[in-house]
């Protein structure tokens, strides 16, 4: 390792910037950070307590002059300040503060974020610390980490499911054919989960309590065995705790208004999609990435809607943060690439050259 890479010149950081959670890769190293995206603050003062995992461990739980927030909603900035400095502390612990370069670094937005939305990202991202900041599309940097290859003159749909929206998509030859981004995704699932369980059981349950039954149990088409889970919350009538018993079935009756929407949503962006692509899809399958789509059953909703086979992309939570890493490898490199191709032209050219030489003496060898 040379003195430049041991003080961290020129790192390049993919980031992957969910609304629940954020994933940095670090070129050369792979994902370096997977922590939820929360910050603990101290009201009075604006001090920052606590960020990631231990800040999440304080929602719903904190006193009246700290806050636990989340600072991005459904896909975008909706505290720039806090995302700002969250951004900032997960790049000085993903490169270390020896670091004496600002780093390159390339995050996603969902495809449907407005330009003004797009900029916030790029310049909490600056003032966090980036030399050069690019913005890549969630479902192209989800295809890349899929390993689907973009570059061909091939369709593929790809079913991003993230925490705060939906990205769908249709790609070929290296660009988004048709898209559409809906603000219906994993938060969504908690919501409705919350909502369920006080309109049926007069239980208030907290997020965090929602996101396990939603692991644990949650479902979007019928299980053929049930499973039940232990909840614990607050009961609306009494004011006391009060622990109960929840199934499956309950769940998709919970979940089924928010992933119908997802469907429905994959179902209108096949009707805008070109004909040729359209059979390229039957063909290829629809790609599902993203913590969301590991919903039991989502692939088999999308699939009987759509009559087209879906597969569960490999790690589907950390396929943007892969693919964004591989896009930031590879702008890095094309400096270099030019390098090599102007050094391989040069070599051609000069060969070209003895070539023409040689064959002039020996014409003039053949005439004397």
């Amino acid at each position: 390792m040379g003195l430049f890479q041991l003080f961290g010149f020129g790192d390049s950081i993919g980031i992957d910037l969910g609304t629940a959670t954020i994933l940095v890769y670090v070129k050369g190293q792979g994902i370096v950070i997977r922590e939820p995206s929360v910050v603990a603050v101290e009201q009075d003062t604006g001090t920052i307590l606590a960020v990631g995992q231990e800040a999440r461990r304080m929602l719903g739980k904190t006193p009246g002059n700290i806050a636990a927030i989340r600072p991005l909603r459904e896909g975008v900035i909706s505290d720039y300040e806090m995302t700002e400095r969250m951004l900032k502390y997960f790049i000085t612990k993903a490169i270390g503060k020896t670091s004496f370069v600002k780093p390159t670094i390339a995050v996603c937005v969902p495809s449907a974020v407005t330009e003004v939305e797009k900029r916030a990202v790029e310049d909490a991202a600056r003032q966090a610390g980036g030399r050069k900041v690019y913005v890549i599309e969630e479902p192209m940097a989800a295809a890349i980490g899929a390993g689907i290859d973009t570059a061909k003159a091939c369709g593929s749909m790809v079913v991003d499911i993230g925490g705060g929206t939906t990205d769908i998509a249709v790609i070929s030859l290296g660009g988004i054919v048709v898209s559409d981004s809906i603000k219906v995704a994993g938060d969504n699932f908690d919501e409705a989960i919350i909502r369920y369980m006080r309109r049926k059981h007069n239980v208030l349950i907290g997020e965090n309590s929602a996101e396990q039954l939603k692991i644990n149990i949650g479902t979007a088409y019928a299980r053929t065995m049930p499973v039940s889970m232990d909840v614990r919350g607050r009961n609306l009538i009494t004011g006391l705790p009060k622990n109960i018993t929840v199934n499956s079935d309950e769940m998709l009756e919970a979940l089924s208004e928010s992933v119908n929407t997802i469907a429905e949503a994959v179902h209108g962006v096949l009707e805008r999609t070109p004909p040729e692509l359209a059979a390229d899809i039957f063909e290829r399958g629809i790609v599902m990435t993203g913590g969301g789509g590991l919903l039991y059953g989502m692939d088999k909703l999308i699939a009987e809607r759509t009559g087209i086979r879906v597969i569960i992309a490999e790690d589907a939570v950390s396929c943007v943060a892969y693919g964004t890493g591989k896009y930031i490898e590879y702008i890095d490199g094309a400096p270099q690439r030019e390098k090599r191709q102007a050094s391989r032209q040069k070599r051609a050219a000069s060969r070209q050259k003895r070539d023409e030489k040689r064959e002039k003496r020996q014409s003039k060898r053949e005439k004397s």
